[in-house]
Order: C-alpha cells, then structure tokens, then sequence
C-alpha cells in the first residue's frame, strides 16, 4: 500500500523516549514514512537512527548543532513527499493503532485543515488560553468526544495536515524564534483560510514537559528569560491575529454557562 502521510520529527537527545516513541508507532496501521531531523543530539541518538530497526521508510538528516526548533521542523516537512503530514513529539506514545487514520479521516473531512490529539477551546483578547477549555486525548480520561471536537487551537504534541495547506501557509513562521508559538500561530493560519482545526479521540500518553516554566524554579534565570520569550511569542501572535481575537469555538450554551458563573459567582 502506498503511503498518503509521513510523520515529522525533530529528535534531540532524550534517545529513551524517541525510543519508546519509535516503539509505539510499529503498531500503528495506517502505512506512513517518516522524516527525522537530528537537531544537534550529544547523546547515542544519530548512532541509534544509522542502524534504524523498524520497517517504515526512514528520511533522516542532522544539523551540526542545537538550532531553532520551528526552522528544523520546516526543513524536514519540506522533504516529506506525501499528500499529508503528521508533526509528533518524539516524548509521546500511541495506545490506538488506528491513531493516524483517525487524523487523516479528519481531515479529509471537508472544512476540517488541522487536527491532533490535545488542544484549547478559548483565547483571551490577550492571545492566553484559557484552561479549562481544554479537550486531550490522554490516555487515563481522555476528554474529548469522539470521532472528533473542534478547538480554536491543536497543541504541536501531534499535528496533521495535508500538506498543500501546509505550503499554502509557507510552513511555520520562523519570527518567533527557537520553538514556542508554532501551534497557535499553525492553528490560527488555517482559520484564516476557513479551515477548521479539531482533536481527535485517540488516547495517548506524553510524557513531555521538561520545557515548561514551572519545572524551571531552581534555575530563575531560565524561568525568567522562558517567560521573556513566551510573552513576545504572545505579541507577536497578537500583532498577527488579533483581528480574530477572543476566540470561543464553544456552543452558546457552554459561553452563557461561563459568562452566569464569571458574573455571579456559580449562579
């Protein structure tokens, strides 16, 4: 069977979880290629990716050194010769082998240009999500209805698109620097083009994190600088789309239910 999508990666060190990553997607069913970019790993991950031992075609290259995440990963889609791309973390596993048919049935479905498995319902005016609007595939209470909801922005843990909207788009918008901001930016660039983004139910496990600012608090200087960039990454975000800024994708009833409790209180 020929493949109509390749997953895109782009792998630093961490080789245990690429590893496990690796492992998890041998059961998935729907044929697919694959493209890794080393991005400057110091750790046995090159070696490991040399002697690769699974069956599904491999495309794999290195920068030199530790580059920009979001240039990295545009580099690798752009070697990516099927009709639709996946962008998964290397730090996740898949539970359902149907995974990326899933996906790929979402979106062929029409209107529907972005879907993946963990994503937010609502941004402020401020570009911030708002948390409990979100809907996940995680494994252990996955809580987005199945086949698939819609959000106003799919999280880069998992990504798929066809790949003509993705050229449309011109790829990530390398302006925001070392990686975040990449979803929003993707999510909101295929609403402009009246294309809906959704999460798909497809329970999974991540086991990421280790880039957030919370895990920083004996290195405030990291935290510090962490936040600096993650509040240009929101003006710069805002300056772009704050023409569609707040966005709700939630039903009337679920709005009024926020406005009733923010205003009085639960009542």
């Amino acid at each position: 069977m020929t493949e109509r999508v390749t997953v895109v990666m782009s792998v630093y060190n961490e080789l245990a979880l690429t590893r496990a990553c690796m492992d998890s997607l041998a059961r998935t069913t729907e044929p697919f290629r694959l493209v890794v970019i080393d991005n400057g790993s110091t750790d046995d991950t090159p070696a490991w990716f040399e002697r690769f031992p699974y069956p599904y075609p491999l495309r794999f290259e290195r920068n030199a050194a530790n580059q920009s995440v979001i240039a990295t990963l545009n580099r690798a889609w752009r070697l990516a010769e099927t009709d639709a791309l996946c962008f998964l973390h290397n730090d996740t596993e898949m539970l359902d082998p149907a995974w990326l048919t899933r996906l790929l049935e979402a979106v062929a479905t029409p209107n529907i240009g972005l879907a993946g498995l963990y994503g937010i319902k609502r941004l402020r005016g401020n570009g911030r999500y708002v948390g409990r609007t979100i809907v996940h595939s995680l494994a252990g209470g996955p809580t987005v209805r199945a086949p698939w909801e819609e959000v106003a922005v799919v999280d880069s843990v998992v990504m798929c698109l066809p790949r003509a909207l993705m050229t449309s788009i011109g790829g990530f918008d390398e302006g925001y620097g070392f990686y975040h901001g990449l979803d929003r930016d993707l999510s909101f660039a295929v609403r402009e083009r009246g294309q809906r983004c959704v999460v798909v139910r497809a329970p999974f496990i991540h086991r990421g994190g280790a880039t957030r600012t919370r895990e920083f608090g004996e290195v405030p200087a990291r935290a510090r600088a962490d936040l600096a960039l993650r509040r240009a990454v929101l003006e710069r975000f805002v300056g772009k789309y704050g023409h569609r800024l707040p966005c709700d994708v939630r039903p009337v009833g679920a709005r009024a239910r926020d406005w009733v409790r923010d205003t009085f209180g639960g009542w």
